[in-house]
């Protein structure tokens, strides 16, 4: 009996080294799985820092270019008609031509047909200006359109049906598909 109970102990102390071995096994895979959570934890930190980096530097170039385009779009309003101030220069420095030349020492006579020629080549000039920047002229022939016509008077008329524009008393004008100023008009009763 002894034998058996000697055995028993045997086994026993057995089963706790192997227990206490594990045990340390454990502790050693704890310490170096709290090591390694410890690592990845500081490595995800730092990533995350990095990340915020990241992100905060986007969001001020973001913001800066924001900042930009919103600027050159208030310069592009502020200067959006400056091609065609620089082609309405043209006409009017031939005004001005037309102008100092009425000073000039001619007989009347002479002086009124090249005034009437200057002006009509001043307008030739404006119209081509109009015509290169998109503005045209609104169309007065036939049926009044409340859109583009704007109808000051109605007068009697054989030639023409009711309805009908029988005069332009002021033209009118379009940028591109834009009204910019109705034509005024005189219709048929």
């Amino acid at each position: 009996m002894s034998e058996k109970i000697e055995e028993k102990i045997e086994e026993q102390v057995e089963q706790e080294i192997e227990k206490s071995e594990n045990c340390c096994e454990n502790k050693e895979c704890e310490e170096k799985k709290e090591e390694s959570s410890e690592d990845i934890i500081a490595k995800l930190q730092e990533e995350l820092k990095q990340s915020e980096e990241k992100f905060l530097r986007v969001h001020a170039d973001f913001e800066n270019i924001k900042k930009r385009l919103e600027k050159e779009k208030f310069m592009a309003i502020d200067y959006a008609s400056e091609k065609f101030a620089k082609d309405i220069l043209t006409p009017l420095d031939t005004l001005e031509m037309a102008l100092k030349s009425s000073e000039a020492d001619i007989k009347a006579e002479e002086l009124l047909p090249k005034i009437k020629e200057g002006i009509e080549l001043t307008i030739k000039s404006f119209l081509s200006t109009f015509e290169k920047h998109g503005v045209s002229k609104v169309e007065t022939d036939g049926e009044f359109d409340p859109n583009f016509h704007n109808a000051v008077m109605q007068v009697d008329s054989e030639n023409h049906k009711t309805g009908e524009i029988v005069a332009e008393l002021q033209k009118g004008y379009v940028l591109k598909d834009r009204l910019l100023r109705p034509a005024m008009v005189s219709i048929a009763n």
